[in-house]
């Protein structure tokens, strides 16, 4: 998972789509093309050009629902061309509050938002199930927009009810930008849908290559576990050249962690630091210790590894040294696997 890596080139999207919604450029384009089939292009340029007129970006409200990477990147970058910024995010972290633009009023419902906005930039995640986003904006939300509103969906298709905002389309001179296919608009005279272009970019692609790689080199490495899909996050500051590290994988489950720090306990060691964080049914442990007893006697690592995967309920360890990625050991329905 490589959060963050597509945030430029989606937030540039979001900010054509404001174009494209603002001045019928599409219409201009195909209108153009017609003439120049007809053999009337140059006779025409000039008195069409009525026909396609619009407005600016300039003074303008964009209020954005979801302030993560490509929502606060939106805001900032809104506010540079002059526009006056409203934000929704209920679960806005410190790192994306701390890279919003001054000026961003801050709301704390999405009718609010969308109620002062010319533009809406959808940029929130599509979750399913009782208090997902599935259809979030719905006919009561899409009440609370302007005539005029132009809603930017580079997120989600699923997030917009469709047959609510087929209604308003059809009934307001409100505009629908989204690189999602939808039954209901594709063809809608006020709607502009496009392939799924935000993160097709050289840029993006590298970016997230470069994010993913780094990634998986950190977790050899140092054990830590940044943007997983099911394991939680998980970082434990450098180790001291003095000790080993291990990392234990275990279900999650009263009394683990007390059977993990137990078997170090038989081997007479001391842990210098530790955490464990869990995530649905997996707990996750990285662990430094120092492998000198308390008595001077020397130890066998490869024991020492084996006495704690094969503990009920853990299902593998790691000892990070040497070849990064070796040391790897799994407990297998109460088997030894290395």
């Amino acid at each position: 998972n490589t959060p963050g890596a597509n945030a430029n080139a989606v937030k540039e999207l979001v900010l054509c789509g404001m174009f494209l919604g603002s001045r019928r450029v599409v219409d201009g384009i195909n209108h153009m093309k017609q003439l120049g089939r007809d053999g009337l292009a140059k006779e025409r340029v000039e008195k069409d050009k009525a026909m396609f007129g619009g407005r600016e970006l300039d003074g303008k409200t964009l209020a954005i629902v979801g302030l993560g990477h490509i929502g606060a990147s939106t805001a900032r970058d809104a506010s540079r061309l002059g526009m006056k910024t409203v934000g929704y995010d209920p679960a806005l972290s410190i790192e994306s509050a701390l890279k919003l633009p001054r000026g961003i009023e801050l709301v704390d419902a999405i009718s609010t938002a969308v109620s002062k906005a010319d533009y809406i930039s959808l940029n929130i995640p599509y979750i399913k199930g009782e208090g997902g986003t599935h259809g979030i904006i719905n006919e009561d939300v899409i009440s609370h927009f302007k005539s005029d509103a132009v809603l930017l969906n580079f997120a989600r298709g699923e997030l917009v009810d469709s047959q609510a905002m087929k209604e308003f389309l059809d009934n307001s001179d409100g505009r629908y930008i989204s690189d999602f296919p939808d039954d209901e608009l594709w063809d809608h005279k006020n709607a502009i849908i496009l392939p799924h272009l935000g993160a097709s970019t050289a840029e993006a692609e590298d970016a997230a290559a470069t994010m993913a790689a780094k990634t998986i080199m950190e977790y050899l490495n140092t054990g830590t576990i940044k943007n997983s899909v099911n394991f939680p996050d998980t970082t434990l500051p450098d180790r001291s050249q003095s000790t080993i590290r291990f990392t234990v994988v275990n279900r999650n489950k009263p009394g683990m962690l007390a059977k993990i720090t137990g078997a170090l306990a038989k081997f007479d060691l001391n842990i210098s630091q530790q955490v464990n964080h869990s995530r649905g049914e997996v707990a996750y442990n990285v662990i430094d210790v120092d492998p000198h007893t308390t008595d001077g006697k020397k130890i066998s690592l490869k024991e020492l590894q084996k006495e704690i995967t094969m503990l009920d309920g853990v299902l593998s360890s790691r000892a990070l040294f040497g070849v990064p990625g070796a040391g790897y050991a799994k407990n297998v329905d109460g088997k030894y696997f290395i």
